[in-house]
This record gives C-alpha cells, sequence and structure tokens, in this order.
C-alpha cells in the first residue's frame, strides 16, 4: 500500500502521486479516461532516486484516482476559487469526467478510501519524520510532485520549470527556502517560481512546524523537464539526467543545513 525506504540522513522524501495501481473494483468504476491516469506525476521516484545518501522516501502506491493523499480528510479545498480536484477526484486536471455513469464514489466509499488508502500513507509519513527527527534534532520534508507544464484549466500559459511552495514562506525557516531558491534560479536553461500557483499542498502544510524543527517544503516541476507530456509519458534520459544535477545540488545542500547546524 505504501513502500518505505529508510536512509539515516535528515531529509524524508514525500511521494504521493507516483503510484499508478488501481484496485480492481475502482478501476472497474472509472471510464476510460480514469483508466488512463493523465494525472500522475510520472517516473517521480525515478528521478529522485540516488541523488542523496542516506536519504527516507515514502511512496504511495495507488493512483491518486483511488484517493488524494495530498488533500485534507475533510476535503476541503487548498486553494479556494481555483480550480482543483478533490479528495476522490471525480474529473482530471482538463476537467473531463473519470467515472463511468453512476459510479463516483459516494461519502461511504469515500470514507472507506481515507481508512484504507489514506490514513496509512499519512502513518508512514509520521513515523519516518517522527524517526529522522529523533535522530538529527530537526527534519526537512521534501515533496516531490510534478505536473504537464501547460494545463489551461489549472494556470495561464506555460508553468515554470521549479515551482517552489512553502505556502507563503510558513512552512521552513527562511534559509531552507533561500536555499532552494538559490539553486533554481542558477539553473542554466529553466525557470523557476516560489509560492506561485502551487503554494504547497495538505502534506506540507500539515507537517510544517519550523519552530519545533520540522521544515516542509513543496517542488512541483514541470514534467517537460524530464519526460514527454503526453502517452504513453516516455521518460527523457537526456533531459532527466540534466534536471538530476539541480536536484541532487537542492537535496544535499539541504542535508547540508541540517549537518551545519543551520537549522538547530
Amino acid at each position: 500500500m505504501i513502500e518505505v525506504t529508510r536512509g539515516d540522513g535528515p531529509i524524508v522524501l514525500g511521494l504521493p502521486h507516483t503510484g499508478t495501481e488501481l484496485p480492481e473494483d475502482i478501476r472497474e468504476g472509472l471510464n476510460e479516461t480514469g483508466r488512463a491516469m493523465a494525472d500522475t506525476d510520472w517516473h517521480i521516484h525515478r528521478l529522485y532516486s540516488g541523488l542523496c545518501d542516506d536519504i527516507t522516501m515514502v511512496r504511495q502506491v495507488e493512483h491518486r484516482y483511488v484517493i488524494d493523499v495530498n488533500r485534507p480528510p475533510d476535503g476541503q479545498s487548498l486553494y479556494p476559487g481555483q480550480n482543483t480536484t478533490g479528495l476522490c477526484p471525480l474529473s482530471d486536471f482538463d476537467g473531463r469526467p473519470i467515472h463511468r455513469e453512476g459510479f463516483a464514489p459516494h461519502e461511504a466509499e469515500i470514507a472507506r478510501r481515507l481508512e484504507v488508502y489514506h490514513a496509512p500513507y499519512h502513518a508512514g509519513l509520521s513515523t519516518e519524520l517522527a524517526r529522522v527527527k529523533a535522530k538529527h534534532g530537526v527534519v526537512v520534508l521534501y515533496d516531490c510532485h510534478s505536473i504537464r507544464s501547460v494545463i489551461p484549466r489549472l494556470f495561464d500559459g506555460r508553468l515554470p520549470d521549479f515551482n517552489i511552495g512553502t505556502n507563503l514562506s510558513t512552512t521552513c525557516a527562511p534559509v531552507v527556502e533561500k536555499t532552494v531558491e538559490k539553486i533554481c534560479a542558477a539553473a542554466e536553461g529553466y525557470s523557476s517560481v516560489t509560492n506561485g500557483r502551487f503554494r504547497g499542498g495538505w502534506t506540507t502544510r500539515h507537517y510544517a512546524a519550523p519552530e519545533a524543527g520540522c521544515h516542509a517544503i513543496q517542488m512541483e516541476l514541470a514534467q517537460a523537464t524530464y519526460m514527454e507530456e503526453a502517452a504513453p509519458w516516455r521518460w527523457d534520459s537526456a533531459k532527466a539526467e540534466r534536471l538530476r544535477v539541480y536536484l541532487a545540488k537542492i537535496l544535499n545542500a539541504l542535508h547540508g543545513l541540517v549537518e551545519s547546524g543551520a537549522l538547530r
């Protein structure tokens, strides 16, 4: 249900949207659009693999169409007034229905999915954050995401390559935000923004407690930076390896902040 890779370092990677598994009973209720799973954060676990020593990764293996573990359990919108998808999405990012007629999840089914899929992911993530913080005194939660670079229903124009989210600079110490911003700004050929269209999802906001030593930051990548943005969603090795250089710099710089005592 979740995959956990434990490391002894101070960084925990959250991977809520890279899963592609669909339980058969849920798959049966999806239409052709839903089964295509276009809104996957494709290849993200591969993209971040091996970039920093002793890192911990917590990955949800079920697809976000089962339930979105980066949404609050009460389903409240994180971006009031803007188009988005819900706890158990009814449409894809382009606004197209994803269920067969009469098969959208009802209240009892949503409650079941919260218990079976949402709660275990966050229990696992909470456990790893507590373990790492106990070892280092602080922990950095880096929430990994990606999305197609052009989705008119969600945002105008083309999305920047690096989208840093700290919920208006509240989820981490200033030095964490500034360190990531500096590396992204210096990345040749890439664009970046902080707290633009994506300011950090529920995971980033829920676990953030910088005054207590838990620093959280979200990175939403434009998928054009490492893959083809159309089915079958192929990995682009040349693009990905170039991007991984900068992602490695980010993770190792955050590791260095903890080791240097800058976050204590």
